[in-house]
Protein backbone atom coordinates (compact mmCIF):
# COMPACT_ATOMS: atom_id res chain seq x y z
CA UNK A 1 0.00 0.00 0.00
CA UNK A 2 1.39 3.39 -1.02
CA UNK A 3 2.13 5.80 1.79
CA UNK A 4 0.00 8.96 1.76
CA UNK A 5 1.77 12.03 0.41
CA UNK A 6 2.18 14.67 3.11
CA UNK A 7 2.88 18.38 2.98
CA UNK A 8 6.21 19.79 4.12
CA UNK A 9 6.60 23.51 4.83
CA UNK A 10 10.06 24.24 3.48
CA UNK A 11 10.37 27.92 4.26
CA UNK A 12 8.72 31.32 4.66
CA UNK A 13 9.55 34.90 3.79
CA UNK A 14 8.12 38.39 4.07
CA UNK A 15 8.56 41.91 2.78
CA UNK A 16 7.33 45.36 3.78
CA UNK A 17 7.71 48.62 1.85
CA UNK A 18 10.37 50.91 3.28
CA UNK A 19 8.04 53.88 3.79
CA UNK A 20 6.41 53.96 7.23
CA UNK A 21 3.36 56.07 8.16
CA UNK A 22 2.97 56.63 11.90
CA UNK A 23 -0.10 57.69 13.84
CA UNK A 24 1.57 61.05 14.38
CA UNK A 25 1.83 61.39 10.60
CA UNK A 26 -1.88 60.64 10.28
CA UNK A 27 -2.70 63.37 12.80
CA UNK A 28 -1.49 65.86 10.18
CA UNK A 29 -3.78 64.64 7.39
CA UNK A 30 -7.00 63.54 9.07
CA UNK A 31 -8.98 64.42 12.21
CA UNK A 32 -7.56 61.81 14.55
CA UNK A 33 -4.97 61.33 17.28
CA UNK A 34 -2.34 58.75 18.14
CA UNK A 35 -4.20 58.00 21.38
CA UNK A 36 -7.51 57.45 19.56
CA UNK A 37 -5.97 55.08 17.02
CA UNK A 38 -3.88 53.13 19.53
CA UNK A 39 -6.71 52.74 22.04
CA UNK A 40 -9.24 51.50 19.47
CA UNK A 41 -7.01 49.43 17.19
CA UNK A 42 -3.59 48.76 18.74
CA UNK A 43 -1.95 50.13 15.58
CA UNK A 44 0.95 52.60 15.88
CA UNK A 45 2.37 52.52 12.36
CA UNK A 46 1.98 50.87 8.97
CA UNK A 47 4.07 50.41 5.81
CA UNK A 48 3.06 52.25 2.64
CA UNK A 49 3.91 51.13 -0.88
CA UNK A 50 5.38 53.78 -3.17
CA UNK A 51 3.40 55.00 -6.19
CA UNK A 52 5.42 52.79 -8.51
CA UNK A 53 5.37 49.78 -6.13
CA UNK A 54 2.65 47.27 -7.01
CA UNK A 55 1.37 44.22 -5.16
CA UNK A 56 3.45 41.97 -7.42
CA UNK A 57 6.60 43.83 -6.38
CA UNK A 58 5.89 43.10 -2.72
CA UNK A 59 5.06 39.49 -3.59
CA UNK A 60 8.31 39.12 -5.51
CA UNK A 61 10.51 40.23 -2.62
CA UNK A 62 8.69 37.96 -0.15
CA UNK A 63 8.98 35.06 -2.61
CA UNK A 64 12.74 35.49 -2.91
CA UNK A 65 13.05 35.29 0.89
CA UNK A 66 10.89 32.16 1.05
CA UNK A 67 12.85 30.45 -1.73
CA UNK A 68 16.10 31.22 0.08
CA UNK A 69 14.72 29.87 3.38
CA UNK A 70 13.49 26.73 1.61
CA UNK A 71 16.84 26.29 -0.16
CA UNK A 72 15.25 25.72 -3.54
CA UNK A 73 15.32 27.65 -6.82
CA UNK A 74 12.41 29.34 -8.55
CA UNK A 75 12.74 26.78 -11.37
CA UNK A 76 11.68 24.05 -8.94
CA UNK A 77 8.29 25.72 -8.33
CA UNK A 78 5.51 24.07 -10.31
CA UNK A 79 2.54 26.15 -9.09
CA UNK A 80 2.18 29.79 -7.98
CA UNK A 81 -0.78 30.94 -5.88
CA UNK A 82 -1.27 34.57 -4.86
CA UNK A 83 -3.93 35.51 -2.30
CA UNK A 84 -4.85 39.17 -2.73
CA UNK A 85 -7.73 41.63 -2.97
CA UNK A 86 -5.44 44.34 -4.35
CA UNK A 87 -4.12 42.79 -7.58
CA UNK A 88 -1.92 44.76 -9.95
CA UNK A 89 -4.90 44.77 -12.34
CA UNK A 90 -8.10 42.82 -12.99
CA UNK A 91 -6.18 40.62 -15.41
CA UNK A 92 -3.70 39.16 -15.99
CA UNK A 93 -3.43 37.77 -12.49
CA UNK A 94 -0.83 39.05 -10.06
CA UNK A 95 0.42 35.45 -9.91
CA UNK A 96 1.22 35.59 -13.64
CA UNK A 97 3.02 38.92 -13.18
CA UNK A 98 4.97 37.38 -10.29
CA UNK A 99 5.81 34.35 -12.43
CA UNK A 100 7.51 36.58 -14.98
CA UNK A 101 9.42 38.48 -12.29
CA UNK A 102 10.72 35.15 -11.01
CA UNK A 103 11.96 34.30 -14.51
CA UNK A 104 9.51 31.44 -15.05
CA UNK A 105 7.41 30.71 -18.12
CA UNK A 106 5.56 27.45 -17.58
CA UNK A 107 4.47 27.06 -13.93
CA UNK A 108 0.67 27.44 -13.63
CA UNK A 109 -0.24 30.62 -11.76
CA UNK A 110 -3.47 32.11 -10.47
CA UNK A 111 -4.87 34.50 -7.86
CA UNK A 112 -7.40 33.67 -5.19
CA UNK A 113 -9.68 36.21 -3.56
CA UNK A 114 -10.88 35.53 -0.02
CA UNK A 115 -9.86 38.86 1.54
CA UNK A 116 -8.09 38.53 4.91
CA UNK A 117 -8.68 34.75 4.95
CA UNK A 118 -6.97 34.38 1.58
CA UNK A 119 -3.70 32.89 2.76
CA UNK A 120 -5.47 30.20 4.80
CA UNK A 121 -7.70 29.42 1.82
CA UNK A 122 -4.45 29.12 -0.14
CA UNK A 123 -3.00 26.63 2.33
CA UNK A 124 -6.08 24.47 1.79
CA UNK A 125 -5.69 24.61 -2.01
CA UNK A 126 -1.96 23.86 -1.84
CA UNK A 127 -2.57 20.94 0.53
CA UNK A 128 -5.14 19.42 -1.83
CA UNK A 129 -2.92 19.78 -4.90
CA UNK A 130 0.08 18.24 -3.15
CA UNK A 131 -1.78 15.35 -1.51
CA UNK A 132 -3.42 14.46 -4.83
CA UNK A 133 -0.02 14.33 -6.51
CA UNK A 134 -0.77 17.10 -9.03
CA UNK A 135 2.03 19.43 -7.93
CA UNK A 136 5.19 18.97 -5.88
CA UNK A 137 6.50 22.44 -4.95
CA UNK A 138 4.03 25.28 -4.48
CA UNK A 139 4.76 28.95 -3.89
CA UNK A 140 1.91 30.45 -1.86
CA UNK A 141 1.90 34.22 -1.39
CA UNK A 142 -0.31 36.63 0.53
CA UNK A 143 0.29 40.15 -0.78
CA UNK A 144 -1.59 43.43 -0.46
CA UNK A 145 -1.24 47.11 -1.32
CA UNK A 146 -4.33 48.20 0.60
CA UNK A 147 -3.26 51.80 1.09
CA UNK A 148 -3.77 52.38 -2.63
CA UNK A 149 -7.49 51.72 -2.06
CA UNK A 150 -7.81 53.67 1.17
CA UNK A 151 -9.87 56.84 1.58
CA UNK A 152 -7.46 59.12 3.45
CA UNK A 153 -10.33 61.43 4.44
CA UNK A 154 -12.17 58.67 6.30
CA UNK A 155 -10.62 58.43 9.77
CA UNK A 156 -12.51 55.24 10.56
CA UNK A 157 -10.77 53.23 7.83
CA UNK A 158 -7.58 55.05 6.81
CA UNK A 159 -5.94 54.34 10.18
CA UNK A 160 -6.37 50.57 9.79
CA UNK A 161 -4.59 49.42 6.67
CA UNK A 162 -1.02 48.82 5.56
CA UNK A 163 0.92 47.11 2.78
CA UNK A 164 3.13 44.03 2.74
CA UNK A 165 3.59 40.47 1.55
CA UNK A 166 4.46 37.05 2.91
CA UNK A 167 5.29 33.79 1.16
CA UNK A 168 5.51 30.09 1.97
CA UNK A 169 6.96 27.14 0.06
CA UNK A 170 4.96 23.92 0.50
CA UNK A 171 6.31 20.65 -0.89
CA UNK A 172 5.33 17.01 -1.23
CA UNK A 173 6.86 14.71 1.39
CA UNK A 174 6.68 11.04 2.25
CA UNK A 175 8.04 11.62 5.76
CA UNK A 176 6.33 14.82 6.94
CA UNK A 177 2.85 16.25 7.12
CA UNK A 178 3.14 19.80 8.38
CA UNK A 179 -0.42 20.86 7.51
CA UNK A 180 -2.49 18.99 10.07
CA UNK A 181 -5.84 20.61 9.26
CA UNK A 182 -7.56 23.49 7.51
CA UNK A 183 -11.10 24.68 8.18
CA UNK A 184 -12.79 27.19 5.87
CA UNK A 185 -16.09 29.07 5.99
CA UNK A 186 -18.00 31.88 4.29
CA UNK A 187 -21.31 33.75 4.42
CA UNK A 188 -21.99 36.18 1.57
CA UNK A 189 -25.03 37.68 3.30
CA UNK A 190 -22.62 39.94 5.21
CA UNK A 191 -20.95 41.25 2.04
CA UNK A 192 -22.07 44.87 2.40
CA UNK A 193 -20.40 45.25 5.81
CA UNK A 194 -16.87 45.18 4.36
CA UNK A 195 -16.30 45.80 0.68
CA UNK A 196 -14.94 47.92 -2.14
CA UNK A 197 -18.01 48.33 -4.38
CA UNK A 198 -16.39 49.97 -7.42
CA UNK A 199 -14.23 48.57 -10.20
CA UNK A 200 -15.99 45.32 -11.01
CA UNK A 201 -18.75 44.41 -13.46
CA UNK A 202 -21.45 45.46 -10.96
CA UNK A 203 -20.01 48.97 -10.75
CA UNK A 204 -17.49 49.73 -13.52
CA UNK A 205 -15.31 52.79 -13.15
CA UNK A 206 -17.06 56.00 -14.16
CA UNK A 207 -16.63 59.64 -13.21
CA UNK A 208 -19.65 59.21 -10.97
CA UNK A 209 -18.31 56.08 -9.21
CA UNK A 210 -15.00 57.82 -8.57
CA UNK A 211 -16.71 60.93 -7.19
CA UNK A 212 -18.79 58.73 -4.89
CA UNK A 213 -15.58 57.06 -3.64
CA UNK A 214 -16.80 53.60 -4.55
CA UNK A 215 -13.25 52.50 -5.36
CA UNK A 216 -12.17 52.76 -1.74
CA UNK A 217 -12.56 50.28 1.12
CA UNK A 218 -15.83 50.62 3.04
CA UNK A 219 -16.48 49.08 6.43
CA UNK A 220 -19.14 49.06 9.13
CA UNK A 221 -16.79 48.50 12.02
CA UNK A 222 -19.10 47.59 14.91
CA UNK A 223 -21.00 44.98 12.90
CA UNK A 224 -17.77 43.50 11.49
CA UNK A 225 -16.27 43.22 14.98
CA UNK A 226 -19.09 41.04 16.32
CA UNK A 227 -19.07 38.56 13.46
CA UNK A 228 -15.26 38.48 13.25
CA UNK A 229 -14.83 37.38 16.87
CA UNK A 230 -17.53 34.73 16.61
CA UNK A 231 -16.34 33.21 13.31
CA UNK A 232 -12.61 33.29 14.11
CA UNK A 233 -13.21 31.47 17.39
CA UNK A 234 -15.44 28.96 15.57
CA UNK A 235 -12.83 28.34 12.85
CA UNK A 236 -9.99 27.99 15.35
CA UNK A 237 -11.96 25.45 17.37
CA UNK A 238 -12.95 23.45 14.29
CA UNK A 239 -9.37 23.30 12.94
CA UNK A 240 -8.10 22.05 16.31
CA UNK A 241 -10.82 19.40 16.38
CA UNK A 242 -9.96 18.28 12.84
CA UNK A 243 -6.27 17.99 13.81
CA UNK A 244 -7.18 16.09 16.98
CA UNK A 245 -5.37 18.76 19.02
CA UNK A 246 -6.21 21.03 21.93
CA UNK A 247 -5.27 24.68 22.29
CA UNK A 248 -2.73 23.60 24.93
CA UNK A 249 -0.86 21.68 22.21
CA UNK A 250 -0.29 24.86 20.22
CA UNK A 251 3.00 26.68 20.77
CA UNK A 252 1.79 29.92 19.20
CA UNK A 253 -1.65 31.21 18.20
CA UNK A 254 -1.45 33.63 15.26
CA UNK A 255 -4.70 35.47 14.52
CA UNK A 256 -5.41 37.89 11.69
CA UNK A 257 -3.98 41.27 12.69
CA UNK A 258 -7.03 43.46 12.09
CA UNK A 259 -7.72 45.06 15.46
CA UNK A 260 -6.19 44.49 18.89
CA UNK A 261 -9.62 44.31 20.49
CA UNK A 262 -10.65 41.54 18.09
CA UNK A 263 -7.42 39.64 18.82
CA UNK A 264 -7.99 39.88 22.57
CA UNK A 265 -11.64 38.86 22.29
CA UNK A 266 -10.79 35.79 20.17
CA UNK A 267 -8.02 34.80 22.60
CA UNK A 268 -10.49 35.03 25.48
CA UNK A 269 -13.03 32.87 23.65
CA UNK A 270 -10.30 30.32 22.88
CA UNK A 271 -9.10 30.41 26.49
CA UNK A 272 -5.54 31.10 25.39
CA UNK A 273 -3.24 33.43 27.34
CA UNK A 274 -2.07 36.52 25.46
CA UNK A 275 1.60 35.55 25.96
CA UNK A 276 0.92 32.65 23.57
CA UNK A 277 -0.76 34.92 21.01
CA UNK A 278 1.55 36.50 18.43
CA UNK A 279 0.84 40.18 17.82
CA UNK A 280 2.56 42.57 15.42
CA UNK A 281 -0.39 44.78 14.47
CA UNK A 282 1.22 47.75 16.20
CA UNK A 283 3.80 48.00 13.41
CA UNK A 284 1.95 46.59 10.38
CA UNK A 285 -1.72 47.49 10.60
CA UNK A 286 -4.18 45.28 8.76
CA UNK A 287 -2.57 43.85 5.60
CA UNK A 288 -5.43 41.50 4.76
CA UNK A 289 -4.24 38.23 3.15
CA UNK A 290 -0.64 38.98 4.17
CA UNK A 291 -1.18 39.25 7.94
CA UNK A 292 -0.98 35.64 9.10
CA UNK A 293 1.97 34.68 6.90
CA UNK A 294 4.03 37.79 7.69
CA UNK A 295 3.35 37.29 11.40
CA UNK A 296 4.37 33.63 11.12
CA UNK A 297 7.56 34.55 9.30
CA UNK A 298 8.44 37.15 11.96
CA UNK A 299 7.76 34.68 14.78
CA UNK A 300 10.19 32.23 13.17
CA UNK A 301 12.86 34.88 12.58
CA UNK A 302 12.83 36.21 16.15
CA UNK A 303 12.95 32.73 17.68
CA UNK A 304 9.40 32.47 18.98
CA UNK A 305 9.10 29.20 17.06
CA UNK A 306 11.45 26.30 16.44
CA UNK A 307 11.30 23.23 14.20
CA UNK A 308 8.52 20.89 15.23
CA UNK A 309 6.36 23.49 16.99
CA UNK A 310 2.63 23.53 16.31
CA UNK A 311 1.04 26.81 15.25
CA UNK A 312 -2.55 27.79 14.59
CA UNK A 313 -3.35 30.50 12.06
CA UNK A 314 -6.85 31.99 12.04
CA UNK A 315 -8.35 34.79 9.94
CA UNK A 316 -11.55 36.55 9.02
CA UNK A 317 -12.26 38.88 6.12
CA UNK A 318 -14.65 40.48 3.68
CA UNK A 319 -17.03 38.15 1.97
CA UNK A 320 -17.47 37.28 4.77
CA UNK A 321 -14.85 34.54 4.82
CA UNK A 322 -13.06 32.84 7.68
CA UNK A 323 -10.58 30.03 8.14
CA UNK A 324 -8.02 28.40 10.41
CA UNK A 325 -5.09 26.06 9.90
CA UNK A 326 -3.06 23.96 12.31
CA UNK A 327 0.47 23.60 10.98
CA UNK A 328 3.85 22.31 12.11
CA UNK A 329 6.95 24.42 11.57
Amino acid sequence: MNKKTGVKILGTGSYFPKKVLTNEDLEKIVNTTNEWITTRTGIKERHIAEKDEATSDLAYQASLEALKAANITAEQIDLILVATVTPDMSFPSTACVLQTKLGLTSAPAFDLSAACSGFIYGISIAKAFIESGVYKNILLVGAEALTKFTDWTDRNTCVLFGDGAGAMILSASEENDDVLSVFLGADGSYADLLSMPGGGSACPATAESVNEKKHFIRMKGKEVFKVAVLKMALAAGKALEMANKKIEDIKLFIPHQANMRIIEAVAEKMDVLMERVFVNIHKTGNISAATTITALDEAIKIGKLKAGDLVELVAFGGGFTWGAAVIRI
